[in-house]
């Protein structure tokens, strides 16, 4: 892994170069810039970047140009084509080239991020492949006389190695070179089997009847089981012999299911997101062009409640972008704890103090019972106030009128114990395995008019977990939910 990035941005545009400079130094990546093709190439091909962003017109050499010069020059840089004029040939061209993808003009600023996090486990797997490339043209100097040694090396790492001579004829594979083609057998002098690969073949064929050694690797993603259940990446490589020659070609096959899957869900989460977005987005501007058409005459009560119903809107916006916000410093552990001792009566108290108002209004009875002799446990207050404010939050947003809520804080042997039961709405049996899903929200003639982010349970599940806690539920529809939390204590 490379500590800090470094990124090359070619762009003519003055206002997009430098914007884009500033928010990737931001993120800690070391960034130069470009103002045009000529100086692109001197810095591309002088000094060695993990990725580049290419303006595809510029004015003096346009982006395919200034690719086949930078790829020439140092093929393991990542390329990107950035253009707002993509055509199929323009796309095929620099795809044969060398570059790894497209990214669409005007970009949004997670869309670059998105793309250089994507680039650079491509850089980290170029460079993975030109260090086991390295190790191998060493190696492969003593084959005659390491064979046994050289086999339990290879059966000991977990990304599958094959070698094929100049014959297409197999010389060397370990056991995960198998699982991973998901291929039969393999057999010592014979070519690859039937069932190998047809897209790793062909590239290994094609470097096989190369004139001369090729330094550069190739390497592509293959779905072997359908559904994404194994998923590789192969990387073809030459194997040197004297100069400008070469001896065969060794192929690496890499696992990358897991990751694979985790984009899909990254991905999937991201489309979520935009979604939920959209809605009140469009409201709003919809209010303000309303509020603005002068051939729309508004009377002033209709602008105020245009105006208090974009404001709902926007809290709603405001309250989901903070629900993320938590979310995503958990994921990466960046939020800061403060952790001491708490008192949970205190918390509670506050909490029920700040829904006083909505308690009253909908005639809701409280009944709380609490250990008098409840044990102090260690956290981070803004945490557990968390956990509280969403779950009675819910107690009261989801409950009918004149309901009630039933609140016990108990020490249960080694745990302390919270139980937040409403007289509510409840959930269907099919709703019940979701809810603790990001963005769910129960659908029913009940919660038509409740507003809510999806988010609030999913945030109070990964606190409790994060603190070794259980989480666990009831619900019957139209009767009510109850929330049991454990926390331990701490001794």
């Amino acid at each position: 892994m490379i500590d800090k990035a470094k990124i090359l941005i070619i762009d003519d545009e003055e206002g997009l170069r430098l914007g884009t400079k500033r928010l990737l130094e931001l993120e800690d990546y070391f960034v130069d810039a470009a103002e045009n093709g000529s100086e692109g190439i001197k810095l591309g091909t002088t000094n060695e970047y993990d990725l580049a962003f290419i303006d595809l017109k510029m004015p003096d050499y346009d982006g395919i140009e200034v690719l086949k010069k930078i790829k020439e020059a140092r093929p393991n840089t990542v390329c990107y084509i950035a253009t707002a004029y993509a055509s199929y040939d323009t796309a095929v061209e620099a795809t044969r080239i060398g570059a790894y993808g497209y990214i669409p003009k005007p970009f949004t600023p997670d869309e670059l991020l998105y793309s250089v996090e994507k680039g650079m486990l491509q850089r980290n797997l170029l460079l993975e492949s030109e260090r086991l490339k390295l190790e191998r043209e060493k190696n492969l100097l003593e084959l005659a006389s390491e064979k046994s040694r050289l086999k339990t090396i290879l059966n000991s790492i977990a990304g599958g190695v094959l070698v094929v001579n100049r014959l297409g004829k197999i010389v060397y594979f370990n056991n995960a070179a198998l699982k991973l083609a998901d291929s039969d057998k393999f057999e010592t002098g014979k070519p690859l089997p039937e069932n190998f690969p047809e897209e790793l073949k062909e590239i290994a064929s094609e470097y096989l009847n190369a004139d001369i050694f090729i330094s550069g690797a190739k390497s592509l993603e293959i779905e072997i089981k359908p559904n994404q259940e194994l998923v590789i990446q192969g990387i073809v490589s030459h194997v040197p012999e004297g100069e400008n020659s070469f001896a065969g070609v060794v192929i690496v096959l890499r696992n990358i299911t897991e990751a694979k899957k985790i984009e899909h869900i990254k991905n999937q989460f991201v489309s979520m997101v935009a979604h939920e977005l959209k809605a009140p987005v469009s409201a709003v501007i919809g209010f303000l062009q309303l509020s603005m058409d002068e051939n729309v005459k508004l009377p002033e009560e209709k602008k105020l409640e245009f105006m208090q119903r974009s404001t709902t809107r926007l809290k709603s916006l405001l309250d989901l972008v903070n629900d993320l916000l938590d979310i995503s410093r958990m994921e990466i552990n960046t939020k800061q704890k403060i952790i001491e001792p708490i008192d949970l009566k205190e918390i509670l108290n506050s909490t029920l103090e700040l829904f006083s108002l909505d308690i009253k209004n909908k005639n809701i009875v409280v009944e709380k019972r609490i250990d008098q002799n409840l044990s102090l446990i260690n956290m981070d207050k803004s945490e557990i106030s968390r956990v509280f404010t969403n779950l009675i939050s819910n107690a009261v947003k989801y409950n009918h009128d004149n309901g009630k809520i039933v609140i016990n804080i108990s020490n249960k042997n080694n745990f302390i114990e919270i139980l937040i039961k409403d007289s509510g709405i409840g959930l269907r049996e099919e709703e019940r395995e979701k809810i603790f899903t990001e963005f769910f929200r129960a659908k029913n003639k009940f919660t038509k008019s409740i507003s809510g982010t999806g988010l609030g349970l999913s945030i109070v599940k990964r606190i409790v977990d994060s603190y070794n806690g259980k989480i666990r539920f009831e619900s019957e529809y139209e009767k009510g939910t109850t929330f049991i939390i454990q926390f331990p204590i701490n001794d």
